[in-house]
Order: structure tokens, then C-alpha cells, then sequence
């Protein structure tokens, strides 16, 4: 009974991670399709802007290091960044990005209470269009590097105020926009974020590898994260005339 329990989790880990797989491709291939053809016909309702500034708000879920995904519990992730678009649609923008994932206690032989806190600068190179005057896509990477600070009692005990990681940050990301008016839009973001370390139970503490082989715990710490945000555009304007002004 226990193997086939185990059997079945695997299974729904695979099953997941295909899924994962799947929507990022055809993600890819809207972007693709976006940069290589013009659609003319849904231009004509369209906003234009050069810079904007966006903070973007999401919950991370730790996905492929099994340690990480059962120990760390994420609670939250923000983005705020400025981005400036070409005539051409393609994006270049900067910003910082910070996560934090909890410790839950009870995937640990004795509780141990704390956290991972993950700042990073980065760039974003990416493509934003709007298709109408109420919607528009936003599909790009963000890449940068970063400092996490890994806090806990266990460590503390130990006579360890903290551990420390520096490491580089990819994280593909896309989102739908919706205009509120000439000057404001909100987003749903979807991202799947990479950082450059591999989790090891003994960085909160833990002296142990608690039954994960070395295989596992050799993966990186990554995550997919869903949110919302907010965009502000310093110049916003539709492309041909209309209600706004």
C-alpha cells in the first residue's frame, strides 16, 4: 500500500510538472507569433506608451527540489520595476524582486520556527502590446542576481545568526492586462522563477538530509508564482482617437 501511495504522488508530480511544461510552450509560442506578425486588425483600438512603472504581487509555490517544495511554505512575492517600450512593441525594463518562504514546522522532526527571505535586482527583456483598448499581453524574462538570508531558532541555537547565499535569478513571466484608463492598468501574472542554489534541509538547521538523497537535494530552488498588479503609465495615450484625451 505504501508504494503504490508513493507511486501515485509521483505520478501527480510528473503529471504537474508536464503541465507546467505545456502552458510555458504555448506561452512561447504567443510571443513568437507576436514578434514575427503583425496583426493590423486589432491595432486600431489600441494604447500606446513608452514607460511605465508596475508593482506586481503574487504567492510563490516551490515546485522540483522535493525539500524545498515540503519544507519551505511560500508566502509571498513582490516586484516592483520601471519599463520602457519601443515602437516595435519589444520591453526593457528594471526592478528589484523580493520573496519569503516560511519554514513549516511540521515537515521537520523537531518544529523549527523562521524563514527565507530573497532580494534581487534585475532587468527584464520582454513584449507588451495592447490588442484592443482594454487589453493587451506582457510576455518576458527577468534576469538578475540576489542575496538570500536563510533565519531560523534552529540556527540560532547553533550559534548561527544566519546563512547566506548569493546566487543569479531567471524567472519567465507573462501576464494579461486590463486597462482601467489612459494612465492605469491591472494585471494577472504568471511566473516561474529559478534561483541559482540548491535547498539543503541543513541551511535552516536541520542536521540532516531527512531521507532525501543527495540527487534531489542537487536540484535548484524553483518556484511558480500567480498574482496580480498594478501598472502606471507616465505618458499613456490610444493610438488613434477616442474617448480618452
Amino acid at each position: 500500500m505504501k508504494l503504490i501511495l508513493e507511486t501515485t504522488k509521483k505520478n501527480k508530480r510528473i503529471e504537474d510538472l508536464f503541465f507546467i511544461f505545456v502552458l510555458m510552450k504555448k506561452y512561447i509560442l504567443i510571443f513568437l507569433l507576436a514578434n514575427f506578425f503583425n496583426v493590423t486588425s486589432f491595432l486600431s483600438q489600441g494604447m500606446e506608451s513608452d514607460d511605465s512603472f508596475t508593482i506586481e504581487l503574487g504567492l510563490p509555490n516551490s515546485f522540483v527540489n522535493k525539500a524545498f517544495k515540503s519544507i519551505m511554505q511560500g508566502l509571498v512575492t513582490v516586484s516592483p520595476y520601471y519599463q520602457y517600450k519601443l515602437k516595435n512593441n519589444l520591453s526593457f525594463g528594471a526592478g528589484l524582486h523580493y520573496t519569503y518562504f516560511a519554514v513549516n514546522e511540521f515537515r521537520v522532526p523537531s518544529k523549527v520556527y523562521g524563514g527565507m527571505h530573497t532580494i534581487t535586482g534585475f532587468v527584464k527583456v520582454g513584449h507588451e502590446k495592447f490588442w484592443t483598448d482594454k487589453i493587451g499581453t506582457d510576455f518576458g524574462v527577468k534576469l538578475g542576481y540576489g542575496q538570500t538570508i536563510i533565519a531560523t531558532d534552529a540556527l540560532k541555537e547553533n550559534g548561527v545568526f544566519y546563512n547566506r547565499l548569493n546566487a543569479p535569478y531567471v524567472e519567465p513571466v507573462v501576464a494579461l492586462v486590463l486597462v482601467s484608463d489612459v494612465a492605469s492598468s491591472f494585471r494577472f501574472t504568471v511566473g516561474y522563477a529559478f534561483y541559482g542554489f540548491s535547498y539543503r534541509p541543513w541551511l535552516i538547521g536541520v542536521d540532516s538530509y531527512l531521507g532525501y538523497d543527495a540527487a534531489e537535494l542537487n536540484k535548484l530552488s524553483s518556484f511558480l508564482t500567480v498574482g496580480f498588479g498594478y501598472t502606471h503609465y507616465f505618458n499613456g495615450k490610444k493610438s488613434t482617437s477616442g474617448d480618452w484625451e
